[in-house]
């Protein structure tokens, strides 16, 4: 019987032919806004594991967070790992994503924002605040103003996205987009660079809640997770419109 560490390895190794799709933004808002105030909240901050309690490789770390400005989309993202993994090692699944994202791929940290398992369990990714606008560095032109969430897992044709997951997700894309975004709708976001689908300086009008295959040529977050993002949209809306500020009218308003 293999033993828990090669069973890791064999669950990390996908990791190494994921992550090259990825990237950080060109660094047009200047670190000066790290001391701007929090945008505010409608929902309360769902459960997270922080970075300290997956213990984070700190020193991996190259560079203190730039932000950016509040949420206007999210990209939904898959880290290739098979499914099979006990929920207790997603931290060390965690852990290799960061050393991939640094090591091999030299970006400053890890990429996602934030990350979630199987069991709906929702981990802080990127460092700067759970409740800021960090700039991370997910989706190849596409980073500012946005957040990057990754399902641990490989959800391609016929895989099972766990029922916890998408409640992770639910709770997780209605708090952190910004007041009177519309889950529902889509956003004009400008391209940064020209590796995405779209050419730098191209205006993209995309999903407010987006899979990264709709601005990069990529399939993640493979094609089961893909097709749930219509429920996804609609669950979020939902919750958000439970909380004054969010409603159907404010969602009318635009959201640049």
């Amino acid at each position: 019987m293999w033993s828990r560490r090669l069973v890791l390895g064999v669950l990390v190794l996908p990791l190494v032919l994921l992550v090259f799709g990825d990237g950080p933004a060109f660094r047009t808002r200047g670190p000066e806004l790290a001391t701007g105030p929090r945008p505010p909240r409608g929902l309360p901050q769902p459960a997270l594991v922080s970075r300290r309690e997956w213990h984070a490789d700190e020193k991996l770390v190259r560079e203190k967070p730039h932000y950016t400005g509040a949420a206007r989309a999210v990209f939904v993202h898959h880290t290739g790992n098979p499914n099979n993994y006990d929920c207790a090692d997603a931290p060390e699944l965690i852990r290799a994503v960061q050393r991939d994202h640094v090591r091999q791929d030299g970006w400053d940290d890890i990429g996602y924002n934030f990350l979630v398992d199987r069991c709906g369990t929702l981990y802080e990714g990127r460092a700067g605040g759970a409740g800021r606008s960090v700039l991370g560095a997910h989706t190849k032109g596409f980073n500012a103003d946005t957040v990057g969430i990754a399902a641990i897992g490989n959800f391609g044709p016929g895989a099972e996205v766990p029922g916890p997951m998408m409640d992770a997700l639910v709770k997780l894309v209605a708090w952190k987009l910004r007041p009177g975004a519309d889950p529902l709708g889509t956003v004009d976001l400008v391209s940064t660079n020209d590796e995405s689908r779209f050419d730098e300086g191209q205006v993209a009008r995309l999903h407010v809640v987006s899979g990264h295959r709709d601005s990069f040529e990529t399939r993640c977050p493979g094609d089961a997770l893909y097709a749930r993002l219509p429920e996804l949209r609609e669950r979020a809306a939902k919750l958000r419109a439970t909380v004054p500020g969010h409603s159907a009218a404010a969602r009318l308003r635009p959201t640049f």
